[in-house]
């Protein structure tokens, strides 16, 4: 169970965590949704006590302000950067963190085969693709059979064959009753995994609620990419979330979820306010994956 309590974070005089209070019990799965910047990232260092913070948590009745280190080993945490030495072999990673976990080997040869790594071992680290090193980044998180997975967005740079295998993972660990904290700003994601959905503007906490309740649509969610003017990207997210858009800003225009019988609603929004949409993308989602013989197209960069 993960409880916070007023928890404030600030760089200077930028507050990126603003007296956040939650509480997550055992066997959840929550997804933080907000913009980059919101303070998704940050609140997840606070809890995993990698950051000096203000107010209080508790990760399984230890504090993460005094007790980080024992609040980290009921973790497993996959960054939304990897960092791997690319000279490496897949096996002699693997078992590098197994020693440092001081877990047997065959329980790292157990999570290869499980996260479909299976008879890689002797490839480098950068000969893997982007699905299989966030794969691997699962598999060294899950060695201690941790009861927490916090993942910081853990598709952002994958393709949609990339995506399909990291969800399909998750949801093997959700139906085993592990707590899983999930930042995402794909609706499709959130959708499959979440129980609850925590959404942050400018590191404040403005509401918890379910997938659901941000986007009741029986046709089902999906994401659209709006690129606008240069400087007018928040302008544009403030009228649509007037007007009960969930709208993320990642750096590379408007990411906004809506049915996927609806998907020109936002545009046709922004264009009764003056604002000139310039492109559009539609993001895959898993309803769009292709089948295993199919030739596939990465998703634009993020």
């Amino acid at each position: 169970m993960i409880v916070a309590d007023a928890v404030t974070k600030r760089f200077g005089h930028v507050t990126a965590v603003d007296h956040v209070h939650l509480r997550i019990e055992h066997g959840q799965a929550v997804a933080l949704w907000g913009s980059n910047g919101a303070g998704k990232t940050t609140l997840i260092r606070c809890l995993l006590g990698i950051v000096r913070f203000g107010g209080a948590i508790t990760v399984n009745g230890h504090d993460a302000r005094r007790q980080g280190k024992q609040v980290r080993a009921v973790i497993g945490y996959v960054p939304q950067e990897l960092a791997f030495h690319d000279d490496m072999r897949l096996g002699a990673a693997m078992s590098f963190f197994a020693r440092l976990r001081a877990v047997p080997r065959n329980r790292a040869w157990e999570l290869l085969d499980r996260v479909g790594l299976s008879h890689q071992e002797r490839k480098r680290l950068r000969d893997l693709s982007g699905g299989m090193k966030q794969r691997l980044a699962l598999a060294i998180a899950l060695l201690s059979d941790p009861p927490i997975i916090v993942l910081d967005e853990p598709t952002s740079n994958l393709d949609a064959t990339g995506r399909a295998e990291v969800v399909d993972t998750l949801k093997s660990l959700k139906h085993e009753q592990k707590t899983i904290v999930l930042a995402s700003h794909r609706a499709d994601e959130v959708t499959t995994l979440a129980d609850r959905v925590l959404v942050m503007e400018q590191g404040r906490l403005i509401r918890d609620t379910s997938p659901d309740g941000l986007w009741p649509a029986d046709a089902g969610v999906q994401t659209v990419r709006l690129h606008v003017a240069d400087g007018a990207e928040n302008g544009a997210a403030a009228i649509l979330r007037d007007a009960g858009h969930v709208v993320n800003l990642n750096g590379n225009g408007l990411c906004v979820a809506v049915p996927r019988d609806r998907k020109a609603g936002p545009i046709r929004i922004l264009a009764c306010a003056n604002v000139d949409v310039r492109d559009f993308e539609v993001l895959d989602d898993p309803a769009d994956r292709p089948k295993p013989n199919s030739a596939t197209g990465k998703e634009c960069d993020r």
